[in-house]
């Protein structure tokens, strides 16, 4: 598979290595040509690339922070890190939770081993970096505190205050968190309960049970949570009713799916009847061409995240995808990206495998995972053919382990979940749910256990 060199991956001086044969997109040549950068293509065993996660720090700060960061920056490269700069790159004003959020995505998602946030008084970037799941943000404001944070807590994310330490004092918190190991031992079961609130409380999480003659379940007991939670119960058809989607939501709440995916008229009506519960809202964007307007796309995801919905599967413009002009796909996929994050939802990529061979896809997955969406997938379900576990395969491959891939068309039974499970896919979308989970061994067992 030949590398896609974006507009993305240019930095913003020196020079950029890559591997002999990539391809480089034409808008990267000129981000290249303008910031100066010389591009490098060498044969793959003189290819350092992009320094190794361990090695890379991502580093951002606002209007407040600025002039510390840049202060800051010659110790990084003193110790032999990269830096990934998330802004700002001026001392304009900028908003603290916005640069917060991209330094935290960096080190969740793995592309940073640490980062460092600098703001007015580092308290803000700290509350923000740590909704992101995955990150343990400290404001450090001594050599202590720097030094504990790192051995006791396990922090990968430093906050500064710019306007509380002198350039000599920052450097002196930096030096010491990066040097300080963490401790492990007696402190590892304590983070790990950092771990553990974090998941049991990290989405729509469900408030007591109610009690009473009266009161249902809030999931039936006798199916396995662990394939009913792998499940977007889907109904995308055109002709479905109000009935239709109160009762898919219903079947949703009872088996405890991991969403219901509907069209977005429907968002408001679902949002409703999934109050309280632990299901998401999933809804598309571009359905089911991809082949609208970029603008079309992040106003259909703006408006659908604003009406309820948390969870946006939205279509690759394929037709651009099999052009060559990968810029448009990738600045396509981050503009709904951008704007379901900011407003709190998640992006699934659907790339209508069934319309790409194996280069195709792995370009599609490369450039959803660089415009920062949540998970791939694989189809529609409306075009010519639907999800295949050696499709699954090769997108968990490029993605890697931490981004979410979703197969969808055509899983019909609890054994081409188990394929597709198999095979990497963390979601599946299907409509015939309740019969998988229904089939799933045990299930009959324990339904008619709890009957008694």
């Amino acid at each position: 598979m030949r590398t896609v060199i974006t507009e993305g991956d240019i930095p913003l001086s020196g020079e950029l290595r890559i591997v002999l044969g990539s391809i480089v997109t034409p808008s990267a040549r000129d981000a290249a040509r303008e910031r100066g950068v010389r591009i490098l293509e060498l044969p793959a065993e003189q290819v350092s690339g992009i320094a190794p996660p361990e090695k890379t720090v991502a580093l951002g700060a606002d209007h407040g922070g600025f002039a510390l960061k840049e202060i800051l920056k010659p110790v990084f490269a003193e110790l032999g890190l990269e830096v990934r700069d998330a802004g700002v790159h001026q001392e304009a004003p900028a908003d603290y939770p916005d640069i917060a959020e991209k330094v935290a995505l960096l080190v969740a998602e793995g592309k940073a081993a640490r980062g460092v946030i600098v703001d007015g008084a580092g308290i803000g970037s700290a509350m923000a970096a740590n909704k992101i799941p995955g990150v343990r943000a400290a404001l450090c404001y001594d050599k202590a505190s720097a030094r504990n944070s790192r051995e006791h807590n396990h922090a990968n994310v430093l906050t500064l205050g710019g306007r509380l330490l002198t350039p000599t004092q920052a450097e002196e918190v930096l030096r010491t968190w990066l040097a300080t190991p963490y401790g492990g031992g007696r402190h590892g079961a304590r983070v790990d309960k950092i771990t553990q609130i974090e998941r049991r409380y990290g989405g729509d999480w469900l408030p007591a049970a109610p009690s009473g003659p009266d009161s249902a379940p809030l999931c039936v007991t006798h199916v396995d949570a662990r394939i009913s939670g792998l499940i977007d119960h889907t109904i995308l058809k055109p002709e479905a009713t109000a009935d239709d989607i109160r009762r898919i939501c219903a079947e949703a709440r009872k088996y405890c799916f991991a969403s219901v995916c509907i069209n977005p008229y429907w968002v408001p009506l679902a949002a409703a009847e999934l109050r309280g519960s632990t299901v998401k809202v999933c809804t598309v964007a571009g359905f089911p061409l991809g082949a609208s307007a970029t603008e079309i796309k992040r106003a259909e995801a703006e408006a659908a995240a604003r009406a309820g919905a948390q969870e946006i599967d939205m279509v690759i413009n394929v037709g651009a995808l099999r052009s060559g002009d990968f810029d448009a796909v990738e600045r396509d996929i981050r503009a709904v990206c951008e704007t379901s994050h900011r407003l709190g939802a998640i992006v699934k990529v659907i790339l209508e495998t069934a319309l790409l061979d194996d280069q195709q896809k792995a370009v599609a997955c490369t450039l959803a995972k660089r415009a920062g969406a949540d998970f791939v997938k694989t189809s529609t379900g409306f075009g010519p053919g639907g999800a295949t576990a050696e499709d699954v395969a090769l997108m968990r491959r490029i993605v890697g382990p931490k981004m979410g891939v979703k197969a969808a068309g055509g899983i019909r039974t609890l054994e081409d979940l188990r394929s597709m499970a198999a095979a990497g896919a963390t979601r599946v979308g299907a409509s015939a749910s309740v019969r998988i989970v229904e089939g799933a061994p045990g299930a009959a067992e324990k339904k008619a256990a709890a009957q008694y």
